[in-house]
């Protein structure tokens, strides 16, 4: 099986299997699920200090802080597939 990695930014990468939602940060949901997963030492925070624009949700509960807009991460996610 092979393992692809996207981009998300600042040379960060995580696994394209393991994605399971991109968000963005200024819905309730994803303000909930951010302060959750820092609560529970789940959260990683990509932006290198930037404005996040997007919240990576994976299958292992880890929540993960990106830069990049939602658009440019699901368009990755997406032409990977192929």
């Amino acid at each position: 099986m092979k393992t692809s990695l996207i981009n998300i930014g600042f040379g960060n990468a995580v696994v394209a299997e393991r994605v399971i939602a991109v968000i963005t940060p200024m819905s309730a949901s994803g303000k909930r699920l951010r302060e959750e997963a820092k609560d529970n030492n789940m959260l990683i925070d990509a932006t290198h200090g930037r404005k996040t624009r997007a919240i990576i949700i994976m299958d292992s509960n880890h929540v993960i802080l990106s830069a990049m807009q939602p658009e440019t991460l699901s368009h990755r996610l997406t032409s990977n597939e192929n």
